[in-house]
């Protein structure tokens, strides 16, 4: 019997590249290490004052409190657009059409891009974005890990190595899939 799971949490940005490294790589890993992955959208402006993706980090603060299932697909849908083929993410219908490409329908997205105004959300990515700075941040991504009690705050998607060392995990590379094969 392994140790027992972790619970990590990813603050991200999808206007960070960095971040988008770091959420690939440590979704490819929750299912590998016995960890908790919380997905935590915020608000690189609010941590460095100005990114240009408040809405798209507003839309996902929607998505994370009503459906929280697709809010990984959703996360990876916007990087694609603006850090793969180099498309807004700003514009209402540019987060529609991520929203659409990760599946969601069009009324669902809709219904979220008209949450993006409400106090709620407002509120919601401003008490994570505050969370973030609380750990400490300066940046992100950052991840902060609870283990036995006790909480790490690591900044950068290139802390992998030192995470997987903290977790008594085995750190197999970017794409562990891969790796695994080889063994």
């Amino acid at each position: 019997m392994g140790p027992a799971r972790r619970t990590l949490e990813l603050f991200y940005d999808v206007l960070s590249p960095y971040s988008w490294l770091g959420f690939e790589v440590l979704c490819r890993y929750q299912h590998l290490w016995n960890i908790k992955l919380q997905l935590r959208p915020a608000f690189l402006g609010g941590i460095m004052k100005d990114s240009g993706s408040l809405n798209a980090m507003r839309f996902l603060t929607a998505v994370s409190m009503e459906q929280p299932e697709v809010l990984e697909k959703v996360s990876r849908e916007l990087w694609m657009r603006i850090w793969s083929r180099d498309e807004d993410i700003t514009e209402s219908q540019s987060i529609l059409a991520a929203a659409e490409k990760a599946g969601m329908s069009t009324e669902q997205g809709q219904l979220f891009l008209e949450k993006i105004s409400t106090i709620q959300v407002k509120n919601k990515l401003k008490e994570t974005t505050d969370a973030a700075s609380s750990y400490g941040a300066f940046g992100l991504p950052t991840t902060v890990a609870h283990i036995d009690g006790k909480t790490y705050m690591l900044f950068g998607s290139d802390r992998m190595e030192l995470l997987a060392y903290l977790l008594g995990e085995k750190w197999m590379g970017p794409a562990p899939t891969a790796q695994c094969a080889r063994l």
